[in-house]
């Protein structure tokens, strides 16, 4: 290919290799298929990467069958040269079939086979996959998910049928990596959603929990504050449940928990749901379990959740009846981040502040948390981290300041 010369207009101006499927914009520039599918959907543009014009929402890419034919005939040309022929591209799906493909299934059986086309069709493109959009698959794939749970409890006789049903749909609904506009006109159509989702990661397949998990991610980033506020108990114990089999479920599944209830926890009394769902030891396990060399974010997201919990008293009371918690939270200062630090500090200054038995002071003095936040004093970690530890020391120095627990070393950091 190098001994020949290729046609300037041949080439694609944002992956500069030979077009295989060229298509024109509106704003009149051809490109390759895939690479200007990538640029606008993946990427998220709206303009042409060329002339940096607006793109018309919605309007199609327009196949340029005269390039491709050229580009086809120069290849058939240059084929002593080891050029192969480009294959005639399969034109993409259109609204009008995905349609008709939707409303043939109305039987059971027929749902299975329109699932399976719908994901074939997904997978093909990302023209296909907002052509899907548009000829509302998405409304098709949650309704389906809400009411084949609905017909699970009622008639388990086909229970096969509509747990393969539901599983296909997430799937779909996953792959299709919806935007935040149609994310909100989802939840705005179907109040039921989060509920059907929830009892989906109640009694559905591994790989159904995790499409469940990661699409309310989703959902619930764009949700309304009133929606994210009156949110059952019951996802709570789910999500805390895919905490628990983190072993079990995809690393996406395991993130996908962690942070919808960091996103959850501040609203209303999500945090007492939370704790009564049993997230507080969970998370001081996961944290004994995990290096602070290793999953440096996953500590950090953690801690941040256990940081959050431990600002109602429910929190606290969870926490301190851990042997552990006090612990593990003290050893993740100064060994993971400073973000893991900062939060650490949060924690012990909560408990410090409003949990501060004689019973805690002197456990904290015996693990060496009040030797540690005098270490804080010491090294840069940031200056609020450092603000609270030594309000924290502050705040019990009769208690702590003379104790032989804390070394000599570091009694010179001790606050006045």
């Amino acid at each position: 290919m190098d001994e020949i010369e290729v046609p300037q207009f041949f080439i694609c101006p944002i992956s500069l290799e030979i077009m295989k499927d060229p298509v024109t914009l509106s704003t009149g520039i051809t490109y390759d298929r895939e690479s200007i599918e990538k640029w606008l959907f993946s990427g998220k543009n709206e303009c042409c990467p060329v002339s940096k014009q607006p793109i018309i929402p919605d309007s199609d890419l327009t196949p340029n069958h005269t390039l491709r034919r050229l580009i086809q005939a120069w290849c058939t040309m240059n084929a002593s040269h080891g050029i192969e022929r480009i294959p005639t591209p399969k034109p993409p799906i259109n609204k009008t079939q995905i349609i008709k493909l939707i409303n043939d299934a109305k039987s059971p059986q027929s749902q299975i086979k329109c699932l399976r086309r719908l994901r074939s069709i997904a997978a093909e493109s990302e023209t296909n996959k907002r052509c899907l959009e548009s000829a509302g698959a998405v409304d098709f794939l949650a309704s389906l998910i809400g009411n084949n749970y609905n017909e699970l409890e009622n008639d388990m006789s086909f229970s096969d049928h509509f747990a393969r049903a539901s599983d296909e749909a997430l799937c779909i609904l996953n792959n299709l990596q919806l935007s935040e506009t149609v994310l909100k006109n989802l939840m705005a159509r179907n109040q039921e959603l989060v509920e059907s989702l929830t009892k989906v990661m109640q009694r559905g397949t591994c790989e159904s929990r995790v499409h469940a998990v990661v699409l309310l991610k989703s959902l619930l980033e764009v949700a309304d504050p009133m929606r994210i506020i009156g949110l059952r108990p019951e996802l709570f114990v789910e999500l805390v449940q895919v905490l628990k089999d983190q072993d079990q479920v995809s690393k996406a599944a395991f993130k996908a928990a962690l942070q919808l209830l960091i996103q959850l926890c501040p609203w209303g009394r999500n945090r007492i749901k939370a704790v009564e769902a049993g997230a507080v030891p969970v998370l001081i396990e996961l944290l004994l379990e995990t290096n602070s060399s290793e999953k440096r974010r996953c500590v950090e997201v953690a801690m941040a959740v256990l940081d959050t919990l431990c600002g109602c008293a429910e929190g606290r009371a969870e926490f301190l009846h851990h042997s552990a918690g006090l612990a593990m939270v003290s050893k993740k200062i100064l060994r993971v981040s400073q973000t893991a630090s900062e939060k650490a500090v949060r924690i012990l200054h909560s408990i410090s502040k409003f949990s501060a038995t004689s019973g805690v002071l002197q456990e904290m003095l015996q693990l060496g948390v009040v030797a540690k936040l005098c270490l804080v004093l010491q090294v840069d970690c940031g200056s609020k981290t450092k603000e609270r530890a030594r309000e924290i020391l502050k705040l019990h120095a009769r208690t702590w300041k003379k104790s032989p627990c804390v070394p000599t070393s570091l009694l010179s950091s001790y606050p006045a």
